[in-house]
């Protein structure tokens, strides 16, 4: 059935206790089961699935995905397979519910992939994995504490359409009436298209296949198989399997024709720029549209094709090793990155976030119009009884957030006056960062993280922890309370009870917490070495250069990761280190960096305000643009393929609206690109945890 909503004049000229009452007469459905046992369970389960994914895919761009509506159509699906198997029909609310705890857990990864692993990388070792947990359940829980207060006036007042909580609950209700064939048919191409990717990232795992080599010498030959993994190294290591990357295929068909191409004498496989096998990526391409796809590759293939070659032959970027003059030079991407092409992409990025958020006078308005009020006192509360209470937040700030200052104090060194001077700003961001995505559904957390690294940095410029941890801080809360209220959109709109709501959201972050944790080790930590990592510390002090070992255990030259909103934040770190800090001003930034700085600021400064004054029509994004300078190349083309073919798509069926193309590819473009990506990833990941614990 249609779902009830308020005309735009009762929104304007009603109280908000007219609101509520109206609510609670027409779409509450307090006697429906909502948080139940299995709902929390499913929502347990797949928020782990979707955290896993988006750490890997995190890890790889630089950027959470938006799981809304895939925990949507997987916790639909899952329902009806339980229901066939003679489980009860699941209600809407108990799928609302597990798409909220889902989606919670989903997004417990974003400071593993920034800030903490910046924080990681500039002290030269792992934080304990204790650290990691509690961290970010406290500023989550914290998250929760702020949000709710804040729904009372975004959601039960001005009814702010938060435009991804708003197609949840819309997709929902598809689901639970007569047209829930959509949602099957959905889930089913969702499904196809993980298998599919999965298989290919599976024969494309050298892990698995070794693995499965080594299964067949144990059968045959009676042995265990630590044994044959011990005496069968080298016969294991030409197992087969295919190639990662895409330029090794034509050197494998055509290996005497083939020649490795260069520009101006510089290997592009060094810089890696090379395309590869890279679904995950190509899934999210798709997600990401064609407006950022073209852009990061502008940014890409500016830098590496263009720039760095330049800066390279006019000797502004020395090789790691070797000589340019005998030809024994040898350049990584990652060394190129950090030495030099860093700076101008991290401040066109800075520049555009920046002006984007501050071009939006009406967010900062909006964000401090009636922060707990409606129009007028509301003289009586109808929703009291389901609500969480506002003492709940009002005791619980104080209380979690001077958790989250001393732990910020004991463990990582951030003084107790800056910690407690973080907590006044979170608030402060939150409401701007819940005003941008209830209008918008995009949340600033990139713009907003400059915020207080540049505050705090500024005031204690030689200590990097104190910039990053409150930016980690900052970010997380307003991040965790603006996904909240995403999440509590589609349950007003169904009708489910605000306090199992906020329960809810908790069990997410705690799944996601015990799913990203241990996983974050597994995958970037399992080649760590106490005994490396000191040998290496002391070298990078005796030589007087930054310890970089960790960063490149965590993201090697040629791996799989490339950590870009670590290097980000980091890099950030750095400059307002080398920008604040007195005597290490001018050790870090060459002339020539400075000017490109100065360029890309100009440059980006220029393009948004030209995107933002022709109303979004300008073709390219500045921010973008710099994302493809510190993305990996390879990933940047996957996924320009992937919003390339999608476009491609769109043209061919978008006009024959009966056809199966249609319906595949425009319809269901979304559950298929989540598909891909899912499926890639959790083989991708499979394939790591068998090379860790399988093949030692």
């Amino acid at each position: 059935m249609a779902i009830q909503h308020l005309t735009d004049e009762q929104i304007r000229t009603w109280t908000r206790e007219q609101k509520d009452s109206w609510w609670l007469a027409n779409v509450y459905r307090g006697s429906m089961p909502q948080l139940t046992l299995r709902s929390a369970l499913t929502g347990f389960l797949l928020g782990g699935v979707l955290s896993a994914t988006n750490l890997y895919v995190g890890a790889k761009t630089g950027w959470t995905l938006g799981v809304g509506l895939t925990s949507v159509i997987l916790a639909f699906a899952a329902f009806k397979i339980m229901s066939r198997l003679g489980s009860r029909d699941m209600t809407i609310l108990e799928n609302n519910c597990s798409q909220s705890i889902a989606t919670a857990a989903g997004y417990m990864t974003g400071p593993l992939i920034s800030g903490m692993a910046a924080y990681m990388w500039i002290e030269g070792k792992p934080l304990p994995g204790y650290q990691i947990f509690w961290f970010n359940v406290v500023l989550s829980v914290l998250g929760v504490l702020v949000a709710f207060p804040m729904k009372r006036r975004f959601i039960n007042d001005e009814q702010q359409p938060f435009p991804e909580g708003r197609a949840c609950g819309v997709v929902l209700d598809t689901l639970y009436t007569s047209s829930a064939a959509v949602g099957l048919f959905k889930a089913k191409a969702l499904g196809v298209a993980a298998a599919l990717a999965g298989t290919v990232s599976f024969i494309s795992g050298e892990a698995y296949l070794k693995a499965l080599r080594a299964l067949g010498f144990m059968i045959q030959e009676g042995k265990s198989l630590a044994v044959v993994v011990k005496e069968y190294k080298e016969k294991l290591a030409g197992t087969w399997h295919l190639p990662h990357g895409i330029d090794e295929w034509f050197a494998w068909a055509w290996p005497a024709s083939w020649s490795k191409p260069n520009v101006a004498g510089v290997s592009l496989k060094q810089l890696g720029v090379a395309p590869a096998l890279d679904l995950a990526m190509f899934g999210a391409g798709g997600l990401m549209g064609i407006r950022a796809g073209v852009s990061m590759m502008i940014g890409m293939a500016l830098n590496f094709l263009v720039i760095v070659p330049w800066m390279i032959n006019i000797g502004e970027i020395a090789p790691k090793s070797g000589s340019w003059a005998d030809g024994t030079a040898v350049f990584t991407r990652v060394d190129v990155l950090n030495k030099w092409a860093l700076w101008w992409g991290i401040v066109i990025m800075v520049v555009a976030s920046m002006v984007s958020l501050f071009a939006k006078p009406q967010v900062f308005v909006e964000a401090f119009k009636g922060i707990f009020g409606g129009k007028g006192m509301v003289k009586a509360d109808p929703v009291r009884g389901i609500e969480l209470p506002l003492w709940v937040s009002f005791v619980g700030i104080p209380i979690v957030g001077g958790v989250g200052v001393w732990m910020a104090h004991d463990w990582f060194g951030v003084s107790w006056v800056f910690g407690a001077s973080a907590i006044p700003l979170i608030i402060i961001l939150t409401l701007i960062a819940a005003s941008s995505t209830a209008l918008t559904g995009i949340t600033p957390t990139g713009s907003l993280s400059k915020i207080p690294q540049f505050a705090f940095g500024a005031l204690d410029p030689k200590h990097p922890p104190t910039n990053l941890m409150t930016g980690v801080m900052c970010v997380e809360v307003a991040s965790n309370a603006s996904n909240l209220l995403m999440d509590i959109k589609p349950g007003y709109m169904l009708g489910a009870k605000p306090r199992q709501q906020a329960w809810g959201h908790t069990i997410g972050i705690i799944a996601g917490a015990l799913a990203s944790t241990p996983l974050f080790f597994v995958l970037f930590l399992s080649s760590y070495n106490a005994g490396d990592a000191e040998a290496a510390a002391q070298a990078a002090a005796a030589a007087n250069k930054p310890n970089t070992y960790l960063q490149e255990v965590m993201a090697p030259e040629g791996g799989q990761f490339g950590f870009p909103s670590a290097i980000q934040w980091k890099g950030v770190s750095d400059l307002v280190t080398s920008i604040f800090g007195g005597d290490s001003k001018g050790t870090l930034l060459t002339k020539s960096i400075v000017t490109s700085m100065i360029i890309a600021g100009l440059v980006g400064l220029i393009m948004e305000i030209v995107r933002i004054r022709s109303r979004g029509k300008f073709p390219i994004s500045p921010l973008a643009i710099g994302l493809g300078v510190v993305v990996p190349p390879d990933s940047t083309m996957a996924m320009f393929a992937g919003a390339l073919f999608f476009v491609v798509m769109h043209k061919i069926y978008h006009a024959r609206k009966e056809s199966t193309g249609h319906k595949l590819w425009i319809d269901t473009h979304e559950p298929i690109c989540a598909g891909i990506i899912a499926g890639a990833a959790l083989v991708g990941i499979g394939d790591v945890l068998v090379k860790v614990f399988v093949l030692g």
